[in-house]
């Protein structure tokens, strides 16, 4: 067995090269023993964190499980390719063979010395990819819309790339508001500024020819991303040239292989990543506090509504989203990943630690016990600058 590592977490860039399209195991029974090998390891520790949570933390108090977190994104990754690609990056950061003789880890000494590579590992996750991401969410500018034409072309035809982007995101705003008819897909509340507008010719009607009355929940709404526009950067090539956007890349694509196709470059734009939401729905849901699960048995598109918090008497909820012709629907695929992030980040601890990390940012506040991250936050300031 090789002698554990203890890089340090800017040096772990090369453990998500996940360039080759070879088979990581060559049987069930050798992925078994590799997963085997891995849950001893990140058992150990999140067992030790329960026990003593203010001595095995990395930084005392901050309440953020490490092994928790990377046991609950192997086990919220999307497919099982993706949880090999977490088992490669794994052994990668510890330095240790995946196909390696198990008989050493049965020494709880042994393992223990993994101690400052897994917490590394799960750092690295945090600071490139669930830090920036939480940063990034509501961040979607709300622009005047602009209603597509009856002859738009349907997304997937990229015609869009050659528009500037303040006119992108009017012609995506304008979209979902007709796709979702004017109303927050949770609470259905109708938009207010359109209500302003109808009255001004009565009998005044929503979407589907029902009276706009006293019956009806009002309020300001906005488009919200699933996952948010800040994420990818304006064309492929300046994305690739920022290390951290690279790392937050391949993280990504390691939660659900493939998925950076859907948000990559204009397409983050598209109207499958992006939901019309009243300004508290789209306040929790970008801090991925609410989340839409699929029902199975009921219409396309039907999902059960809920927060982590109880922050609102609305939730839970059913909802069976809008359909339209020529407009596409939120993507099934994005809001099952956009969950999976918000169960990590909760049950993980990591969302509160982040939740702290960005008010600290905010404030400008330095702790004087010297637990605020300063390097954390300064490659947060260049992730969003960049």
């Amino acid at each position: 067995m090789a002698a554990p590592s203890h890089r340090h977490q800017s040096s772990l860039e090369g453990v998500f090269d996940f360039s080759t399209n070879e088979p990581l195991f060559t049987s069930d029974q050798q992925r078994a023993q590799v997963v085997g090998r891995f849950r001893r390891i990140v058992d150990y520790f999140e067992a030790a964190e329960l026990q003593q949570p203010q001595a095995s933390s990395s930084k005392p108090g901050d309440g953020y499980n490490r092994p928790a977190l990377i046991r609950l994104t192997f086990e919220y990754a999307r497919s099982q390719e993706s949880q090999d690609r977490l088992l490669s990056a794994f052994f990668k950061a510890l330095d240790l063979e995946m196909f390696g003789d198990s008989v050493g880890l049965s020494d709880d000494t042994v393992v223990a010395d993994f101690r400052s590579a897994l917490f590394g590992f799960a750092d690295y996750l945090v600071t490139h990819f669930f830090l920036p991401l939480q940063a990034s969410t509501n961040k979607t500018p709300q622009l005047s819309p602009i209603y597509p034409a009856a002859d738009q072309p349907r997304e997937g035809q990229h015609t869009q790339e050659i528009v500037e982007t303040p006119e992108r995101l009017s012609v995506l705003r304008g979209s979902c508001l007709v796709r979702d008819r004017h109303r927050c897909v949770i609470t259905q509340a109708f938009d207010r500024k359109v209500l302003k507008q109808r009255l001004r010719h009565p009998p005044a009607k929503d979407d589907d020819g029902n009276p706009l009355d006293g019956r009806n929940q009002y309020g300001g709404l906005e488009v919200a991303h699933i996952l948010p526009n800040t994420l990818t950067k304006e064309g492929d090539g300046e994305l690739r040239k920022h290390e951290s956007r690279k790392a937050a890349i391949a993280i990504m694509d390691m939660l659900d292989v493939g998925v950076i196709h859907l948000i990559e470059g204009n397409d983050i734009n598209q109207p499958r990543n992006a939901l019309i939401l009243s300004l508290e729905m789209h306040q929790a849901f970008g801090q991925f506090e609410v989340f839409f699960e699929p029902i199975a048995d009921e219409p396309p598109h039907s999902y059960r509504i809920d927060s982590f918090y109880p922050f609102s008497d609305r939730l839970p909820v059913t909802r069976t989203l809008f359909m339209h012709p020529s407009i596409d629907p939120p993507s099934e695929r994005l809001l099952a990943l956009h969950s999976a992030i918000g169960h990590i980040l909760h049950l993980s601890g990591a969302g509160d630690y982040i939740e702290v990390l960005l008010r600290d940012m905010e404030d400008g506040f330095v702790r004087e016990d010297g637990s605020t991250e300063l390097g954390v936050l300064v490659n947060l300031a260049l992730q969003i600058k960049g």
